[in-house]
C-alpha cells in the first residue's frame, strides 16, 4: 500500500514538473509574442510618421508646381475663445442652430455713381475739334460735347543732328565753332535717350536685347547685338564710379539688410556651352532708401567678407550658415528674419495645424503691432517704447511654447525642423526689439531680389562674368529708384547727359536719392 501511494506521488510530482515546464514555455511564448508586437507597434508607428511626413513632401510639390505661392495665414479660431492647451483634446464643435432673416434695401439711384476715373491731369492733351456734317451756318453755339480717350503712341526712334555754324575768324587765327554737347559714348552714336530706353527696358523691364532688337527692325532700323553690347559695356564703365560711391555709403549705415540671388552666366573659358551658378548679393540700407548688388561667382563667405571688412552695427538676414559667420565679428549685432521662421512653420500647417497654427498666430500679432506702428508714424524710440510694451510679452509667451512643443516633435518632421530653425536663431529673432529703427524682417531686401528673379526668366543667363557685374550695377541703380519712387527711364537720361562732365567731388548729387529731376 505505502509503495503504491509512493508511486502515485511520484507520478503527481512528475506531472507537475512538467506542468511548470509547459507553464514557463507559455510565458515565454507569451512573452516574446508581446515584444514583437510592441516592435510592430512601433514599426507601424514610424511607418505612419513617415507616411504622412512623404504625403506633406507631396502636398508641397504640388503646391510649388501649380499651387499659390502667397503665405497668407487666416486663422480658423474664435477671436473671443481662449486658446487651449495642446495636450487637451478639444471639444466636438456643435452646430449651432440660425435663423432666417430678411430685410428690404433700397436700391442705390444712378444720382450716387460717380462714373468713370478722372484721366490723369499731367499727360499732354491732343485736342480734336469735329463738327456736323451738316451746313451750320448761322447757327448759334450752345455748348460743347467732351469725350476724353486715354491713348498712347508707340516709342520710336529719331535721328538727333547737330549743325554747327563754322566761323573764320579776322586776320586768319582760326575758325570759330560751337562745341558739342557731352555724350555719354564719346563718338558713340547713341544718345542718352535710347542708351537709357535700352537699359530701362531689360533691367527693370525684363526685355531681353534681343526682342529690342526685333523690335528697332519694325522700325527699319538694324542694330546688332554686338553693337548694343558694347553701349552697355561703355555705360556700366562710365557710372562705374557713381556706382563705387553708393556703394561706400550703403556699407557706411549703421543697420544692414543681406540676401542673396542665384544668376547663371555663361562660363566661356571653363565650361565651354554650359553655365556657372554665380550670385548676386544684395545689400540694402533701409535708413538710407538705398540699395546695391554685388557680384561673386560663389555662394561662399568671400564676397561678403571683402564688403563688410569694416562694417559695424545691425546685420540683418536670413538664417543662411555664411552669415553665421560675421555675427561672430565683434561690433556686429546680428538680427533674424522673423519672415523665414514664419514660413517654415507655414509649410508645416499640412502636417501639424493646431500646434503650427498656433505660433502662425501668434507671429501674426507681432505684425499686427508692427502694422501699428508703421500707420501712426511712430518715430524709432516711440516704435521701440511700444514693442516693449506689446510685442515683448507675446515673443515670452511663445518662447515658451515652442520650447515645450520641441520635447514632442519628431526631429526630422516639418514640425521638429521648423521649431529647430526657430530655437536655434531665437536670440537673434529678438534682437529687432533693441532699436526702433530695426525692421522685424528682412523683406525689404527680398523685395530688392524681385527684379533680379523675374529678369533670369527671360534672358536665362549672363553671357559672361563682366556682364553679371555690368548687371549689379544697373540692378543698384534702378532698385535704388524703385526705393525712392523715382522714374529710372527718367534719373538714367540725365546723369548720362551730366556725368562725362561732372565733378567727381559732387558725384554723390547724381544718386537716385538725391538727384531732382
Amino acid at each position: 500500500m505505502e509503495n503504491g501511494l509512493e508511486i502515485l506521488v511520484s507520478e503527481l510530482q512528475k506531472q507537475n514538473q512538467i506542468l511548470q515546464i509547459f507553464n514557463q514555455s507559455a510565458e515565454e511564448k507569451t512573452r516574446l509574442i508581446e515584444q514583437k508586437l510592441i516592435r510592430s507597434e512601433e514599426k507601424v508607428k514610424k511607418a505612419e510618421e513617415e507616411v504622412k511626413y512623404l504625403q506633406f513632401l507631396y502636398d508641397q510639390l504640388k503646391r510649388m508646381l501649380f499651387g499659390a505661392k502667397r503665405e497668407r495665414f487666416v486663422s480658423n479660431a474664435d477671436v473671443n475663445q481662449m486658446t487651449l492647451p495642446f495636450d487637451v483634446a478639444q471639444e466636438p464643435i456643435v452646430e449651432q442652430p440660425v435663423e432666417k432673416i430678411e430685410f428690404i434695401r433700397k436700391k442705390a439711384s444712378r444720382e450716387n455713381h460717380h462714373g468713370r476715373l478722372e484721366l490723369p491731369s499731367h499727360l499732354p492733351v491732343e485736342e480734336v475739334h469735329l463738327e456736323p456734317e451738316q451746313n451750320t451756318e448761322g447757327l448759334k453755339c450752345i455748348g460743347q460735347e467732351v469725350t476724353s480717350v486715354l491713348d498712347y503712341t508707340p516709342a520710336k526712334l529719331f535721328v538727333r543732328k547737330y549743325i554747327r555754324n563754322k566761323y573764320a575768324l579776322p586776320g586768319g587765327e582760326g575758325i570759330l565753332v560751337a562745341d558739342l554737347p557731352a555724350r555719354p559714348i564719346d563718338k558713340g552714336i547713341a544718345g542718352s535717350g535710347l542708351l537709357s530706353n535700352i537699359l530701362v527696358e531689360k533691367f527693370v523691364d525684363h526685355l531681353p536685347i534681343y526682342r529690342q532688337i526685333e523690335r528697332f527692325k519694325r522700325d527699319q532700323v538694324a542694330i546688332s547685338a554686338s553693337t548694343i553690347d558694347g553701349w552697355v559695356t561703355q555705360t556700366a564703365n562710365l557710372l562705374n564710379p557713381l556706382y563705387e560711391h553708393l556703394v561706400k555709403l550703403v556699407i557706411a549705415q549703421g543697420y544692414l539688410q543681406v540676401d542673396e540671388t542665384p544668376i547663371k552666366v555663361l562660363d566661356h573659358q571653363n565650361k565651354k556651352g554650359k553655365t556657372h551658378q554665380g550670385y548676386h548679393w544684395v545689400y540694402n540700407a533701409p535708413l538710407q532708401n538705398a540699395v546695391f548688388y554685388d557680384y561673386c561667382q560663389g555662394r561662399g563667405r568671400e564676397g561678403p567678407m571683402n564688403m563688410l571688412k569694416n562694417f559695424t552695427g545691425y546685420l540683418q538676414t536670413d538664417g543662411y550658415s555664411v552669415y553665421e559667420w560675421f555675427a561672430q565679428k565683434p561690433g556686429i549685432t546680428h538680427v533674424a528674419c522673423m519672415a523665414h521662421a514664419r514660413r517654415k512653420f507655414e509649410q508645416a500647417l499640412d502636417y501639424d495645424a493646431p500646434k503650427a497654427g498656433y505660433v502662425m498666430k501668434k507671429i501674426q500679432g507681432l505684425y499686427a503691432i508692427e502694422r501699428e506702428a508703421r500707420e501712426t508714424s511712430l518715430t524709432p524710440a516711440q516704435r521701440k517704447e511700444l514693442r516693449l510694451e506689446k510685442s515683448l510679452p507675446v515673443i515670452n509667451e511663445l518662447g515658451k511654447q515652442i520650447a515645450e512643443m520641441n520635447k514632442t516633435a519628431i526631429p526630422k518632421s516639418p514640425m521638429g525642423i521648423a521649431l529647430n530653425y526657430a530655437i536655434q536663431r531665437w536670440d537673434n529673432l529678438l534682437n529687432y526689439l533693441y532699436d526702433g529703427s530695426l525692421e522685424i524682417d528682412n523683406n525689404w531686401v527680398e523685395n530688392a531680389i524681385r527684379p533680379n528673379a523675374l529678369g533670369r526668366k527671360n534672358y536665362l543667363f549672363a553671357g559672361s562674368h563682366d556682364g553679371a557685374k555690368r548687371a549689379a550695377i544697373f540692378y543698384s541703380f534702378f532698385g535704388t529708384c524703385k526705393k525712392n519712387n523715382v522714374n529710372p527711364y527718367q534719373w538714367l537720361k540725365r546723369v548720362l547727359e551730366l556725368i562725362p562732365e561732372y565733378p567727381a567731388n559732387k558725384i554723390a548729387d547724381l544718386l537716385p536719392q538725391n538727384l531732382k529731376l
